[in-house]
């Protein structure tokens, strides 16, 4: 933030901000760690993020007028040609920091921000015609630049803020602020910076020559044109260095000063602020994967169309004829409006504790924004209570929700029943942009409607409840409750054309709100937990730690702390002198990768004992985490979530099932903390056998791979067998692991570096055994070649029952971004079938034990596999009926495979 910067312009007179793009945008890449900010296509988004977050708070604190932001085009510039060696020195752009600039371009675009880069000139250059324009108009600029050369064009009316910490603290220059930094007037700021010269431009200083030296020449002689010509008069060792370098310090000289009077294609007039293109704005946020609303909000709080937004008429639906219902009002008022489509908008029930609900709010669409009510559930009358849930029930009465899937299990905590749900705004909107992150109602409805929404505060209520001192009434809050509630009706609408667009009306109608309402079944019932099976692993693991530390200790010499980087750092690259590894900003990479690579290159068996630490920590923390989540019940609880992954996989949290391990010993061992619960004979596991590979061969229609799944015998025996040239008999397991690994590494767009890595083998061995498989398996190469070129020409993949994933990077200049772009082509369609073929099975299941009228239910779905948890005496009829409905939920040409297993406990019922 600026010092200062509450000294927002008083004259009246018209604000000008102008920001050097390329400066800013490289001190916010090393202000904050690439590591941390980037996208799942590879591309590092460190350098956008500090440059809009430095943006956002300037524009608050400054409250410009008028905009704009300048780049260098290369590093070709009038300043080059004069001197060749002009910044010659500096190194190449970081790899991560590419691309970033062309971002932050993007960005700037939606946000109307006007960009200016000449050819031949710098951005200083620009800025400096720009500013000196503007001052000739009447207007007081600001300059938002970290290159010094800028403090020339300080003056009453231009200030200078730079950046001295990063980017989050700027430095206000004015004319008195040079004076007492430098002693100097801006004016002769270039005299100063030609006689001290500057290693960043690679300009030769004066030997012997200093900053204090140079500021007391400027100020005896009053300029460096004054000191040239007079350039004898000074004495000593000092004069004579001034003499011999003379001419390179004038050279200096021409090169410092900014030249004002570029070409540019608009003037300052020409800069106001312009409003947002909010729409853009949002899907290039959704690209860059910025997932934090506050960093959106901060954003659009700057909009300067915000303000004139509020001002103009009210959109149609914005403004609602709302009612407050009290007893008895409600079913008269469910009886004239229930019978059309209705959005419906909660308070965040399930924070409010289980069994209860908070205020509902109903919105039904009509002139002059329709009707809306809102109610509190606790305040309904009996005959109120039976309308609403005999509404809610009502399959043909449609509903409009936002997600849809908690929606049901709060209301199904309170004894309703939610059908006729035939529309999810957060599932639509997933659908239409699987790539996004971020589905909050208050982030669509600024999106696709243009409407504001007030948010709701982290305790469940709205950001202005019904305490707030201007509203003890808390007609504010259900007023906004009802305008969220009409959001909601109007997001469905304006989703359903673009749903058909895509493909995708029928996998939200036929797939995924079935779906949400039996994952919110499965999270209300949950799984039994052993507890005293998980204390006592969680003891175990804890003493594996504790002792993995003590092993540490005594292999250092001393102790250390194990959790920190700098700490494990010097004792294995400073004390014990082990090979080094990747270099980082904060030193040498320690990460697992790391630490097994250390383990092959070294007798010392502290990378071992580090690794197994951070295993056994993991571990701790994973049981730690089942313990905590153990419901009054005696049954965990998971929530599931279908928009979180792009590919449409589920996914689930608190706690995250998908952190328990499958294949090692310590993962079956918590596996085993998930029980039958009482009442119920066995758990029962489903899961499909090879789906991605199965998948991957029917995509393909490759006759090899069909063959090998129709042959009866082991897959990866008959596929090593074709690869290798040898009977299936003579395939041993180093073969048959090579193949395993390149197989389903194809179906996740391995490349022949991930499968070296994986294998621990040579690049060039990597790419020979996979180009031996292409050469037996030729329609698995020109599927995956077909299925990135398709990708590359629409934009995107589709699975086999319509599921895109949008993948814009297949055309982006950035080699890393569109390798992992590509990547993401090529296994998305199988992970994405897969994905749906599971759904499919789920559902078939569920519905086929319901028809029935079975006792046993679903609970889990992890990894493909599904966890059901069986009636006495259903057992046979139970498996029979999952075989029959997997199998046979998609007809592919490799056929679908069920492995069933049956337990006491999620392990014991592995198969």
């Amino acid at each position: 933030m600026a010092d200062n910067a509450s000294k927002t312009s008083q004259t009246g007179r018209p604000r000008l901000l102008l920001l050097d793009g390329h400066s800013l945008a490289y001190r916010a890449f090393f202000a904050l760690p690439a590591e941390n900010f980037s996208t799942s296509t590879g591309q590092t988004t460190n350098a956008v993020y500090g440059f809009l977050s430095m943006l956002a708070n300037t524009l608050r604190d400054e409250r410009p007028t008028h905009l704009a932001v300048a780049f260098d085009v290369s590093r070709t510039t009038w300043r080059s040609r004069e001197f060749e060696a002009y910044k010659a020195n500096r190194s190449a752009s970081p790899e991560e920091f590419k691309g970033q600039v062309g971002l932050i371009g993007e960005v700037l675009d939606a946000m109307g921000v006007p960009r200016f880069a000449v050819d031949g000139f710098e951005a200083d250059d620009v800025i400096a015609t720009l500013a000196t324009q503007a001052e000739a108009q009447g207007f007081d600029v600001l300059i938002v630049t970290g290159d010094r050369d800028s403090f020339q064009l300080v003056s009453p009316h231009t200030t200078v803020l730079y950046p001295t910490k990063g980017v989050s603290e700027l430095t206000r220059f004015t004319p008195e602020k040079v004076q007492e930094k430098y002693g100097l007037t801006p004016a002769q700021y270039p005299d100063f910076a030609a006689l001290r010269g500057d290693p960043s431009d690679n300009l030769p200083g004066i030997p012997g020559v200093g900053e204090k030296t140079a500021t007391k020449w400027i100020t005896q002689f009053g300029s460096f044109a004054e000191l040239a010509e007079r350039a004898g008069e000074v004495k000593g060792k000092v004069g004579q260095s001034l003499r011999d370098h003379l001419e390179a310090v004038k050279l200096n000289r021409r090169l410092t000063e900014l030249v004002r009077d570029v070409e540019l294609d608009a003037g300052p007039a020409e800069l106001t602020r312009r409003a947002y293109d909010r729409e853009a704005l949002g899907a290039v946020m959704d690209a860059l994967e910025f997932r934090h609303q506050n960093f959106r909000d901060r954003l659009l709080a700057v909009d300067p169309g915000g303000e004139e937004a509020e001002e103009a008429p009210a959109a149609p639906g914005v403004e609602v004829a709302g009612t407050l219902i009290g007893a008895g009002e409600l079913a008269p008022w469910l009886a004239e409006h229930g019978a059309g489509a209705l959005g419906i908008a909660t308070v965040d029930s399930w924070k409010l504790g289980a069994g209860s609900v908070g205020e509902i709010a109903l919105a039904a669409a009509g002139e002059g924004g329709g009707a809306a009510a809102w109610f509190d559930p606790a305040q309904l009358d009996e005959a109120d209570e039976r309308a609403f849930a005999a509404w809610l029930a009502d399959a043909g009465a449609p509903k409009t929700v936002h997600d849809a899937r908690t929606l049901q299990r709060v209301f199904a905590e309170h004894g309703w029943r939610a059908l006729g749900i035939t529309m999810d705004t957060a599932l639509a909107a997933y659908l239409v942009k699987p790539g996004r992150r971020g589905f909050a109602l208050e982030q669509l409805a600024v999106e696709y409607l243009g409407r504001e929404l007030e948010p709701a505060a982290e305790d469940g209520q709205l950001a202005f409840g019904a305490e707030d001192s201007d509203d003890p009434d808390g007609t504010a809050e259900a007023e906004a409750l009802m305008r969220q509630a009409r959001a909601v009706l109007d997001l469905g609408e304006a989703f359903t054309p673009r749903l058909a667009e895509v493909g995708a009306l029928e996998l939200l109608r036929g797939m995924e709100l079935p779906l949400s309402a039996l994952l919110a079944r499965m999270e209300r019932t949950g799984i039994a937990a052993d507890g005293a099976h998980l204390r006592s692993l969680e003891e175990q693991f804890a003493g594996a730690v504790q002792q993995a530390v003590a092993e540490a200790h005594e292999a250092a010499g001393h102790e250390f702390n194990l959790g920190s980087p700098k700490q494990l750092q010097e004792v294995l690259f400073g004390e014990l002198a082990l090979p080094k590894t990747k270099k980082t900003k904060t030193g040498y990479t320690t990460d697992a990768d790391a630490l097994a690579w250390l383990a092959t290159q070294t007798d010392n068996e502290l990378p071992v004992i580090m690794l197994r630490h951070r295993e056994q920590s993991k571990l701790r923390s994973t049981v730690e985490g089942l313990i905590k989540t153990v419901a009054p019940d005696g049954r965990i609880h998971t929530t599931f979530s279908q928009i979180v992954a792009a590919t449409g996989r589920l996914s689930s949290t608190d706690p995250n099932l998908q952190n328990v391990p499958v294949r090692t010993d310590e993962g079956r061992a918590i596996r085993r903390g998930f029980v039958v619960g009482e009442g119920f004979e066995s758990l029962l596991t489903a899961d499909y056998s090879q789906i991605e590979l199965r998948v991957m061969a029917h995509l393909s229609q490759d006759a090899g791979l069909l063959e090998a799944f129709t042959s009866g015998e082991d897959l990866h025996d008959t596929v090593a067998s074709q690869v290798f040239g040898v009977p299936s008999a003579e395939v041993d397991a180093e073969m048959r692991r090579k193949i395993k690994a390149m197989s389903y590494g194809l179906a996740y767009g391995l490349s022949a570096f991930g499968l070296a890595a994986q294998l621990n083998i040579e690049a060039s061995e990597a790419r020979k055994l996979m180009d031996t498989y292409f050469e037996r398996f030729g329609g698995v190469r020109d599927y995956l070649h077909r299925v990135v070129e398709e990708a590359r020409a629409t934009g995107y993949t589709e699975t086999m029952l319509g599921r895109r994933r949008y993948l814009p990077d297949l055309n982006s200049d950035n080699r890393q971004r569109r390798e992992m772009a590509e990547r993401m082509a090529l296994n998305a369609p199988i992970q994405g079938t897969a994905a749906d073929i599971v759904k499919l099975a789920m559902l078939r299941v569920d519905e086929a034990l319901r028809a029935r009228e079975l006792r046993t239910r679903m609970l889990l779905q992890v990894h493909d596999e599904i966890v059901l948890e069986v009636a006495p005496g259903e057992r046979a009829e139970v498996e029979e009926l999952v075989r029959r409905e997997m199998a046979s939920a998609v007809e592919l040409r490799a056929p679908l495979d069920v492995s069933v297993g049956v337990g006491r406990d999620w392990e014991s019922a592995a198969h």
